[in-house]
């Protein structure tokens, strides 16, 4: 493809590009799902459903109490874990029942670049705030989200913002800020970092309200030289000065494309969508507007190319059957992401999750089988058994007493790689059981069994792994 046609937006919108469209935006989606796409135009389905803005949601509870407002205390510290667990269930409920919008995957965007670890903060209510944070500013102006971050308090604790005074600068969060966050590497200098440390000086939390403030006795007063320009800067001059440079959207943009696109970024079409973002003022919802739409992101190269993520493998197999997500069954989940080497709030450090390749291994690849194995077999949790119904789930395709179709046309819904007809074959195959083609039928008392062989060895398929 020529890279004039890069953001050019594609002419046919149809099945295969609405399944890629909310495979990349969404944590899975359903056979409805696609067939409300294609019932809008491209521009509505994207602008107005994936981009829309969304209410607040309520807040997450414990035993039916609001605990995100409670003041962070020694007396509060015991139910900390408890509260903890109850902000995992509610953000991987909130996942697992977006609707059409995108918001829910965009938070997670936020949350694996802007990187706190629970771990290190500790404090549930600091790590409900920053998620609130991330959602509120999902679709929104990047500049004054980096703004709002640099004074979070769960960003103030984990990159040792409160620690920074005048008369003992700290520069871990100056230093974040420009490599992993705005400019990147190679950008700035180490008296870039020495400068702007000193201009975040002076902010503090507040333990009851939980919310930062500003202490002018803590800040630094005097002049600094940042990135070529000389002021008695705050934080705010800070992060205006790296916004004006070049480098910071190429940079977020190349996050973006890692994200949505592939993991080995094409720096022409970087470039190309980062004047989309300067000539917007860094508001987001153009830049992923343009992306969504765009022949090169829609191109045979890119769909399909992308490793599923352990919550998206997760999530998606639980919204492709329908499953019920109650509290045990989400708690199953997190332990599974666990077991998958993603623990939702805790990435390995400040870099976050760097994906693709990494999500493989000789450990990882059979978790991820046993899960989706797990949830045709049924998993028994309190009593209660989770499973899918793997007839209803045939059923509810036209095809459900067409073998051959029905192949075809689930592989299509569940897996967006390109099958192979030997691997269409060898489906039909697992499928039929034995059986002839034109016996087949959900109504046969053998379907269910047969069903449930071809649903495992459908998600066993490595292609199953791909988005």
């Amino acid at each position: 493809m020529n890279k004039s046609q890069y953001l050019q937006k594609i002419t046919i919108w149809n099945d295969e590009a609405a399944r890629h469209i909310l495979s990349r935006t969404s944590f899975g989606f359903t056979k409805a799902d696609v067939d409300f796409a294609l019932s809008k135009t491209l521009d509505d389905f994207v602008d107005n459903y994936l981009l829309k803005e969304q209410p607040e949601p309520t807040a997450p509870n414990y035993n039916g109490i609001d605990w995100t407002t409670a003041p962070n205390n020694t007396t509060n510290q015991t139910e900390y874990n408890n509260w903890f667990r109850s902000l995992v269930y509610w953000w991987l409920n909130m996942m697992s029942n977006p609707g059409l919008s995108s918001r829910e995957k965009m938070v997670w965007f936020w949350s694996n670049h802007f990187v706190s670890e629970y771990s290190t903060v500790l404090v549930p209510q600091l790590i409900y705030l920053q998620n609130k944070l991330f959602r509120q500013y999902a679709f929104g102006n990047i500049i004054e989200l980096t703004k709002k971050v640099t004074i979070d308090s769960a960003m103030l604790y984990y990159l040792d913002g409160v620690r920074n005074t005048k008369n003992a600068p700290n520069e871990n969060y100056a230093r974040e800020l420009l490599e992993l966050f705005t400019i990147g590497i190679g950008n700035y200098t180490e008296e870039d970092i020495k400068q702007a440390a000193r201009a975040l000086t002076g902010w503090r939390i507040n333990s009851t309200t939980l919310t930062s403030y500003f202490d002018a006795a803590g800040f630094d007063n005097g002049t600094k030289t940042f990135l070529g320009q000389t002021g008695n800067f705050g934080y705010q001059e800070i992060v205006n000065i790296i916004f004006t440079k070049q480098p910071t959207a190429e940079f977020l943009c190349r996050k973006l494309y890692k994200e949505f696109v592939y993991y080995q970024p094409n720096e022409d079409y970087v470039k190309q969508l980062a004047e989309i973002m300067r000539a917007n003022n860094y508001n987001l919802k153009p830049v992923l507007s343009a992306l969504y739409k765009s022949q090169y992101f829609h191109s045979a190269d890119i769909r399909g190319a992308k490793i599923k993520s352990p919550i998206e493998l997760l999530i998606t197999t639980v919204r492709q059957f329908g499953l019920s997500t109650d509290n045990n069954f989400l708690n199953y989940i997190r332990t599974k992401s666990g077991e998958l080497q993603q623990d939702i709030f805790n990435p390995p450090d400040v870099r976050g999750w760097e994906g693709q390749r990494k999500w493989m291994s000789t450990t990882t690849y059979p978790a991820r089988n046993n899960y989706t194995d797990s949830i045709i077999n049924g998993v028994r949790i309190s009593s209660l058994t989770y499973k899918a119904d793997v007839v209803a789930y045939a059923r509810s395709f036209q095809s459900s007493e067409n073998a051959v179709q029905l192949v075809e046309d689930v592989t299509k819904q569940l897996i967006q790689f390109p099958l192979s007809k030997a691997r269409k074959d060898s489906l039909l195959s697992t499928l039929l059981d034995g059986a002839a083609v034109y016996d087949w039928s959900t109504y046969d008392p053998q379907s269910k069994t047969r069903l449930e062989k071809f649903f495992k060895a459908l998600m066993r398929l490595p292609e199953f792994q791909l988005s």
